[in-house]
């Protein structure tokens, strides 16, 4: 076997990748899947936008169950040009009213700043065409996003946008105004 610096020599004693982890468990889970005859449009009639921290479990903390809901996640769960786009499609082909966005306490975004994309630049010779969108201001972010969703020209439903910050310590969300 030829050993290349950048891949290291298997040992009989090695651990499977974690995505090799995800194939066996989709194996398992395929093996009682049953086909519920659930269409794309959410049930409750709901998307929520969070933040991508896997310390968020949003079926859990909100009591949501398969196909209740659009989720939609990103770091720091800020309202991007992407994020319209996902929540329009939503709307407007999908049947969704409401939208929850959720924030959290502890975030990776707090404090970051646009250095990142800087030094991403020094790095790889490239600046990032997107932009790093922290925030110092956690209620403030959540204020910001709501109001790009009430402002957004693509998004039919605006009259049920409600922001909160989750709690990652004690697991509750503040709403915030």
């Amino acid at each position: 076997m030829t050993v290349t610096p950048d891949r290291p020599t298997p040992t009989a004693a090695a651990e499977p990748a974690i995505i090799d982890r995800f194939v066996e468990a989709n194996r398992a889970y395929a093996v009682n899947f049953r086909d519920g005859g659930m269409d794309a449009r959410p049930v409750r009639n709901v998307t929520v936008v969070a933040c991508m921290d896997a310390r968020l479990d949003l079926f859990a903390a909100l009591g949501l169950e398969l196909g209740d809901a659009h989720l939609i996640r990103n770091a720091g769960g800020v309202v991007t040009d992407d994020t319209i786009r996902s929540l329009t499609i939503s709307q407007r082909a999908l049947g969704t009213r409401s939208i929850a966005l959720i924030h959290h306490t502890g975030c990776g975004l707090l404090g970051l700043t646009e250095d990142f994309r800087r030094e991403l630049e020094q790095e790889v010779g490239q600046r990032p065409t997107w932009a790093v969108e922290s925030f110092v201001d956690l209620d403030g972010d959540v204020r910001q996003s709501m109001q790009r969703v009430r402002t957004s020209p693509f998004i039919p439903h605006r009259d049920d946008v409600r922001g909160f910050v989750f709690d990652v310590h004690t697991g509750l969300l503040r709403e915030i105004h």
